[in-house]
């Protein structure tokens, strides 16, 4: 005797029924909120810095954007900075920097837009803020901003995008 099409289908829900809570959720869903700034990967170069001057930021892997920024200034590296984009244990997408001399903050998403994403750290002393913004397809406009002895202030990075290449200097 053979078994009816509803008996199979019994016998194949039952078998998968453990699995169905994980159904509805896509392959690395902690991923999905990250894949959003996936335009923020590559190699900029400041537009007003020497050469040198750059922030590269790896593809995401491994739940994590890499990132790493260099100023130049006389021919000399002056400040240096790694930098993480990854969620924290809250599942918020958070921006951790590590500045030369400075010890490690962290800044929480606060909008994750079209090629355009704000972090904040109301608590941190300088910046409270941090924007990236592409602009057009070969443009990043970076930017920090807030309050330092009670006055409030904006920086500006505007980057270009460069091949990930070594920088010739002279």
């Amino acid at each position: 005797m053979r078994p009816t099409f509803a008996a199979v289908k019994g016998l194949i829900l039952l078998s998968v029924s453990p699995l169905l809570p994980f159904a509805s959720l896509p392959v690395h869903a902690e991923d999905a909120q990250l894949e959003r700034l996936g335009w923020l990967a590559g190699c900029w170069a400041s537009e007003k810095g020497e050469p040198g001057s750059v922030e590269h930021w790896l593809p995401l892997a491994g739940g994590t954007m890499l990132g790493i920024g260099r100023t130049v200034k006389n021919g000399r590296t002056v400040e240096h900075e790694f930098l993480q984009i990854r969620l924290n244990a809250e599942g918020q997408v958070v921006y951790v920097a590590l500045p030369s001399r400075q010890k490690e903050a962290t800044f929480v998403a606060t909008s994750i837009g079209d090629r355009a994403v704000t972090f904040e750290n109301p608590e941190h002393d300088f910046p409270q803020r941090i924007l990236y913004k592409a602009v057009g397809e070969t443009g990043l406009a970076a930017r920090i901003e807030g309050q330092r002895n009670g006055t409030t202030r904006g920086i500006d990075y505007p980057m270009k995008r460069v091949a990930c290449e070594p920088v010739r200097t002279p």
